[in-house]
């Protein structure tokens, strides 16, 4: 028996979560991914054709890549087996593998295998499957939240087509929250529970375009209302109302006043930039912290921080665009709460470091001149000279090699004729940028003394 079949008989009588008993059962009732299954695409092409190709699923928690394998399982005639690369070993696939030569030799039968966390699996388990995967033995369709391009071998991911899911939108969220609670076979119909829209707000942005956290977080909401008692309106229609402070009280969490799309989005992150920029990190940790017990992205206030770092700090402290990133791809690999710690621990680096925007200065400036000056044909000494005739024409000839010369460096002209006189980039005093000045100066210096090159 294997898990969509175990699931199927839990949700006769109740027993699974509602998160898996309101599972689609087929395309029409898979929301936020018609970019793969709406009409016309290969994914849906595929299921009602019977004709399952070798895919890996890659998205974020709760996006509907077991779902989607859920209904290639009821629709497909093929054996499908599914294991879980956290519980399965070198072992289990051999048996997975004996048993699809079975299926086709006996019954004349493809077999589908789905691998869900295909990422746990190391490279010899990848490769206990790969030649079969090659020969067509098996359909695999692996499921990830981490990037197949790391994760995968190269050889397996080749004889696979990647199939990327978004997050869900909140309006699909909130499709999804609207039918559990109005579905009487596998949802919450029967226990006639309503929900405010002020609280219907909040349980989307805490789900994070996650549609399992979003029924889980319903689930236990609307299991405390069985011991409070109903009010006088909810008594005339036999109904239960989950408001706001049902939500606060399940999850031990006041809402805080948030909009993602709203002002009080571009208030709070501009509130955290500000502070990181006036080098004050308690309020740049407030701010973020806000940010995300709000339900913000983590990873758009990440790509703030990355932006920051190259903005506000730049050279002043190069390793700061270094500590941002890095922040990330920690986040990318921890998830939230944990990897929350990545992204304060990046934000107070960068309040503490110090400053400098430079840099973006340096941008704004030559975007201008660029802008204003048009296409400047570039110097003839620093051209490439590939061809007899390019170098028959001048191109290349005069330049010098800066290896050459004492310090690396030689005073010649790199900008075009009209621009040779100008300067963007001017360095602070402040932090590793003083070291970068002092260089400048010097070469600068050396350039108004002689310009040789041309």
């Amino acid at each position: 028996m294997d898990l969509f079949t175990f699931h199927a008989g839990k949700h006769a009588d109740g027993l699974a979560p509602l998160a898996d008993r309101m599972r689609p059962r087929n395309l029409d009732e898979f929301f936020g991914q018609s970019h793969i299954t709406g009409e016309g695409t290969i994914i849906r092409h595929a299921i009602e054709a019977d004709q399952i190709f070798s895919m890996i699923l890659w998205g974020p928690p709760g996006c509907g890549k077991t779902s989607l394998a859920s209904i290639i399982a009821r629709s497909t005639h093929s054996n499908f087996v599914q294991v879980s690369a956290v519980l399965s070993g070198v072992k289990e696939i051999r048996s997975v593998i004996e048993d699809a030569e079975k299926q086709r030799v006996l019954f004349r039968r493809q077999t589908i295998l789905f691998v869900d966390e295909i990422h746990r699996f190391n490279k010899a388990q990848q490769d206990a499957f790969l030649q079969h995967v090659e020969s067509g033995l098996i359909t695999l369709i692996g499921a990830t939240t981490e990037n197949p391009s790391f994760e995968v071998i190269p050889a397996l991911l080749s004889r696979c087509r990647v199939i990327v899911l978004h997050p869900i939108s909140d309006e699909d969220i909130s499709t999804i929250i609207k039918r559990a609670l109005s579905d009487d076979e596998r949802g919450l119909g029967k226990r006639s529970v309503r929900i405010e829209k002020q609280a219907l707000d909040h349980l989307i942005a805490i789900s994070d375009g996650d549609v399992r956290t979003a029924l889980n977080n319903l689930e236990v909401a609307s299991s405390l209302l069985d011991s409070r008692k109903k009010t006088d309106d909810d008594l005339m229609d036999d109904s239960v109302t989950l408001c706001l402070q049902d939500l606060e009280m399940a999850f031990q969490k006041k809402a805080l006043r948030y909009d993602k799309n709203g002002e009080e989005h571009y208030n709070l992150i501009s509130a955290f930039h500000k502070s990181l920029r006036g080098s004050d990190p308690d309020a740049a940790s407030y701010w973020l912290i806000r940010m995300i017990q709000a339900g913000e992205d983590p990873l758009y206030i990440g790509r703030r921080m990355v932006r920051f770092a190259s903005e506000d700090v730049g050279n002043a402290d190069p390793n700061a665009l270094n500590v941002a990133l890095n922040a990330v791809d920690a986040f990318r690999f921890l998830g939230h709460p944990e990897g929350d710690l990545s992204l304060l621990q990046a934000a107070v680096y960068l309040a503490t470091a110090p400053k400098s925007n430079s840099l973006y200065q340096t941008e704004k400036q030559v975007s201008r001149i660029v802008q204003k000056t048009g296409s400047l044909p570039v110097p003839h000494h620093i051209r490439n000279a590939p061809t007899h005739l390019m170098k028959d024409l001048g191109y290349g000839k005069g330049y010098l090699y800066a290896h050459d010369y004492q310090d690396g460096f030689i005073p010649q002209t790199y900008l075009p004729e009209e621009l040779k006189e100008q300067i963007y980039y001017t360095p602070t005093q402040r932090g590793y940028e003083k070291i970068i000045k002092q260089r400048l100066d010097k070469w600068r210096e050396l350039h108004k003394k002689k310009t040789p090159g041309r």
